[in-house]
């Protein structure tokens, strides 16, 4: 590692010990050529899981955005905060690769509105797949209606 002082680079590590509750590494190094020492601490560094957006960019997934959407199709619904929130905050880690299509995240949180609540689905997926009339509001709630009723205990 460069000392910071001097811009030698290659320092010699004098102490090694885990810090923050085992997350980081703390080590105090000092530089052979000044003398002076310095701490540094390491850390797991995870790549952030990326959307790919419909219009070609891709940006870190974020938690938030995805609750907020879930909160609103939920919005004076009998569905418990915490289960939206679990959902949100744990759905990058059931995503096997580094990328993800925000088509399939809006697919994933429909699949799990369905399961929970068929008036947060039909209001999440009215957004989603952007229904630009009556009759697909319509249409969708026939297909619903054909559907084993949710228990409303288990997700509520």
């Amino acid at each position: 590692m460069k000392c910071p002082y001097c811009g030698h680079p290659d320092t010699r590590v004098v102490d090694s010990r885990p810090s923050d509750e085992g997350a980081a590494i703390r080590r105090r190094r000092e530089c052979p050529s000044c003398g002076r020492r310095f701490t540094t601490y390491e850390r797991t560094q995870l790549e952030p899981l990326m959307v790919l957006k419909r219009d070609g960019r891709k940006e870190p997934f974020n938690p938030d955005k995805l609750l907020r959407g879930l909160l609103l199709a939920c919005e004076k619904r009998p569905v418990d905060r915490e289960v939206l929130k679990r959902f949100a905050y744990t759905f990058e880690d059931q995503v096997p690769g580094p990328e993800i299509s925000s088509e399939e995240i809006g697919l994933k949180a429909m699949a799990f509105l369905k399961e929970l609540d068929h008036v947060a689905y039909i209001r999440f997926a009215s957004v989603y797949r952007e229904f630009d009339s009556v009759e697909r509001f319509i249409e969708e709630i026939r297909r619903l209606s054909e559907l084993p009723p949710v228990d409303k205990k288990e997700g509520a």
